[in-house]
């Protein structure tokens, strides 16, 4: 019986725990790739808000993603965009700019 229940509680753990998103980690994502062009950092994370924030990223960033890829003068976030780090570590970066929207009343540190 243990041994079942040690079983099913770890799978729930592991299960679970891919799921969700940090906001820590959409933060350093946030500062390694999107400060190198958005170099107002706080200010841009408080442009929009939550909602707001929740729309451009859309599924998986595919609107935040569309926008960066038709804009001819991001030609250098196009193969950032069209990898699968972006992807993975989308859910991180809508987490970490809903935290910190303007109607959140939060401001994110940065070094």
């Amino acid at each position: 019986m243990s041994r079942l229940f040690l079983f099913t509680f770890l799978l729930f753990i592991f299960s679970t725990s891919t799921v969700y998103a940090a906001i820590y980690k959409g933060h350093r994502v946030y500062v390694r790739e999107c400060s190198k062009c958005h170099t107002d950092k706080q200010n841009f994370v408080k442009s929009k808000t939550a909602q707001e924030w929740k729309d451009a990223m859309g599924k998986d960033g595919a609107s935040l993603k569309t926008i960066h890829i038709k804009d001819t003068k991001l030609k250098d976030s196009w193969d950032y965009f069209n990898s699968n780090k972006f992807t993975k570590k989308a859910k991180h970066l809508k987490e970490f700019l809903i935290e910190y929207s303007k109607d959140s009343g939060k401001v994110p540190a940065f070094d």
